[in-house]
């Protein structure tokens, strides 16, 4: 009941602060930088690594604790049945409101780590769905780009922190839209006028020059992005190697979810072989993009471009929008898989 109390009023309050700001596209003037609770939407090659799980789930419990709200959830990785999982996720956690938006022309048959979304269909013990949903048909659902239009027009100037953990396709074509309903602007304004920061898991730097593996599944998406994104707008990037010592086992996974076995990430950790190196990179740009940078060793700013082979340049410049995370020490790494365990432990 409290949990529902708490829903309800900041729902209140946000709609409150939506209704009073003002949606006028052609509107010039200069805008105070954004300090509000952060706004999140959340873009997932959902269906193929555990980690986006429980960067998701991340982002309900600090929803539900008052410190960030979700917009919405885009799947980038093709197929009904990925948006299923995320609608399944939504709803079992309490979050059946958030709107999912679905990669149409996307990369095509992209490798999948560990094949969980037929969890989604998982029947009880009589037989019946385990899992509810709010979804009633996925082929209603919006492509991700014309989702992203939609909630980046409703709010307030740079005040959209967006975490891409997977493939940026639906990105790529938020950039390359023009003018439509929801907003007078192109995507590359769009994104300028409302996004305060973008944070992706992906890059390569250091001394390492090849290929960051999310950008080289669809280069000519990577591409389009690069070119596009506008430099005034910040990036922070999360190579591998920060959360390359975030290890939850599935042992850990499992028995962290005790109470009951009618849990979607409980039942993929029981369903699929899950033992593949799995570490929670995908959960390190949630965390920042929700409780700042004081957590992170970040690197200086710089600029950052991406050649043919799906490299990340990093050229250093004071006035550069981009910065990388750098690794954690091994009490870092601990205290980050503390605080993703205590979010799975909720009932």
């Amino acid at each position: 009941m409290k949990k529902q109390l708490f829903t309800a009023i900041l729902t209140i309050c946000s709609a409150m602060v939506l209704t009073s700001c003002s949606n006028d596209d052609d509107s010039a003037g200069q805008q105070s930088e954004y300090a509000g609770m952060p706004l999140i939407i959340y873009d997932t090659d959902i269906g193929s690594s555990t980690d986006d799980l429980f960067a998701l789930e991340m982002l309900y419990r600090y929803e539900d604790e008052g410190r960030c709200r979700l917009l919405g959830v885009m799947v980038d990785r093709e197929g009904e049945r990925n948006a299923a999982f995320a609608d399944v996720m939504n709803t079992y956690f309490g979050h059946g409101n958030v709107p999912v938006g679905l990669i149409r022309d996307g990369i095509k048959k992209p490798k999948v780590w560990i094949d969980y979304a037929h969890v989604a269909d998982t029947k009880d013990g009589k037989g019946q769905p385990m899992f509810s949903r709010s979804i009633a048909d996925y082929s209603s659902l919006p492509d991700g780009w014309r989702l992203y239009r939609r909630l980046l027009a409703a709010q307030l100037d740079h005040s959209v922190s967006i975490v891409s953990v997977g493939f940026i396709t639906c990105l790529a074509q938020l950039l390359a839209s023009g003018a439509d309903e929801y907003s007078s602007l192109s995507g590359v304004e769009l994104v300028r006028r409302k996004v305060k920061c973008i944070y992706l898991q992906g890059g390569v730097f250091g001394e390492a020059e090849e290929p960051d593996y999310n950008f080289a599944q669809g280069i000519t998406f990577a591409k389009t992005f690069f070119q596009n994104w506008p430099q005034d707008v910040d990036m922070v990037f999360s190579p591998m190697e920060a959360g390359q010592d975030v290890e939850y086992t599935p042992e850990q996974v499992i028995a962290d979810v005790s109470w009951t076995n009618a849990h979607p990430i409980k039942q993929v950790y029981m369903q699929c072989n899950c033992n593949t190196g799995q570490r929670m990179w995908d959960v390190m740009p949630v965390i920042q993009a929700v409780e700042g940078d004081a957590l992170f060793s970040l690197s200086k700013r710089g600029t950052v471009t991406l050649t043919d082979k799906a490299e990340t340049i990093f050229t250093p410049s004071a006035t550069g929008n981009c910065r990388y995370q750098l690794p954690g020490s091994e009490e870092w790494s601990a205290q980050m898989l503390e605080k993703i365990r205590y979010a799975n432990k909720q009932r």
